[in-house]
């Protein structure tokens, strides 16, 4: 029992030593692999590239800002930030100085987006985002606001947001229920509302089967069918489209069915 015993505790120790001796060496590769970030804020790109290409890591030019203090060409910011460990193949994300600004931002407002963004680019001016707004009362198309505001200055980059109106949308309603009612009344109702009366059509009769068929001999003579029936005033829907609950929008059409 002893031997067994000894064996099965010399063979639970080899493979906690294995676990160990395995968890360090794949510590060791990883933090073989790490490098610390350099300071790279104040470098051209191409120095900066050459910089942290020796330690495995990639440059990427974002962003260009305006600074006052920055030459223009040079780098401004950098992340992560200097001193950051980070494994070898990490891309290292930098803003570029454009200088100080010499651009004005031009007054747009009450101008059409078009142009709007025109005399924006006349000036090396970029429309970073243009957002909508639907106000009563407002012609549509119409810049509203801008940011930044009209020459202002120490702006971060030559882009300006633009917030223009837009044309309100049609207002919508659920489709009441009209089946049942006479054609006249609803007729009159659509027509209030904003609404188009569309096709009215007569429901097809139902078929008429009669109890003994006649034999040949006592059949009554033939006779000229019926002028069909034209729906009025005083007709009765029995089916609509759009159908009942439905959103519809103002100005759409309604068919009906009716007997």
């Amino acid at each position: 029992m002893k031997p067994l015993f000894r064996f099965a505790t010399l063979a639970l120790a080899l493979v906690v030593v294995a676990l160990v001796s395995a968890l360090t060496a794949m510590r060791f590769a990883i933090h073989g692999q790490e490098v610390r970030v350099p300071a790279v804020v104040g470098l051209s790109p191409s120095d900066a590239e050459r910089a942290v290409a020796g330690l495995g890591l990639q440059l990427e030019v974002e962003r260009q800002y305006y600074s006052p203090t920055i030459p223009e060409g040079r780098i401004m910011t950098q992340m992560p930030l200097p001193g950051t460990k980070v494994r070898r193949g990490w891309q290292l994300r930098v803003a570029q100085s454009m200088g100080p600004q010499r651009v004005s931002i031009p007054d747009v407002t009450k101008e059409s987006e078009r142009a709007a963004e025109l005399n924006i680019s006349r000036r090396g001016v970029e429309v970073a985002s243009v957002a909508e707004i639907q106000l009563p009362g407002m012609p549509a198309d119409q810049v509203l606001a801008q940011s930044p505001p009209a020459y202002a200055s120490q702006v971060a980059a030559p882009k300006t947001s633009l917030l223009v109106t837009a044309t309100p949308s049609a207002p919508a309603f659920v489709m009441p229920n009209f089946v049942g009612q006479p054609l006249g009344t609803v007729s009159r109702t659509l027509q209030d509302s904003g609404f188009k009366l569309g096709t009215v059509s007569m429901a097809p009769a139902p078929a008429n089967t009669p109890a003994n068929s006649a034999t040949p001999s006592t059949a009554p003579p033939a006779q000229m069918p019926p002028a069909p029936e034209q729906p009025s005033p005083a007709s009765v829907i029995v089916t609509q489209w759009p159908p009942a609950g439905q959103k519809v929008l103002v100005g759409a059409v309604v068919n009906f069915e009716v007997k």
